[in-house]
């Protein structure tokens, strides 16, 4: 059975690497150039869509990584 305390460290560890893969794949966008594929006077959907694109990759990264890290700790289950 899961106590608070498991639930809270859950949470902040899901938190954590959301905003860790969230500033990971900003960081890593960075190394395109995407103001050669968008028009010049769209410079604030141009942005908005590096952000959306930033939160959709880092997040599914995110999520691959708890999921990983949850199933992993399922495993020993398996075992008994």
């Amino acid at each position: 059975m899961i106590d608070g305390m498991e639930i809270g460290q859950q949470a902040l560890i899901s938190i954590i690497s959301h905003l860790l893969f969230i500033g990971l794949t900003f960081w890593a966008l960075q190394a395109l150039h995407f103001d050669k594929l968008l028009s010049a006077n769209r410079i604030f959907q141009a942005r908005l869509l590096y952000i959306i694109l930033t939160i959709a990759i880092g997040s599914s990264v995110s999520n691959f990584f708890l999921d990983y890290l949850h199933w992993s700790r399922q495993l020993q289950y398996f075992f008994k």
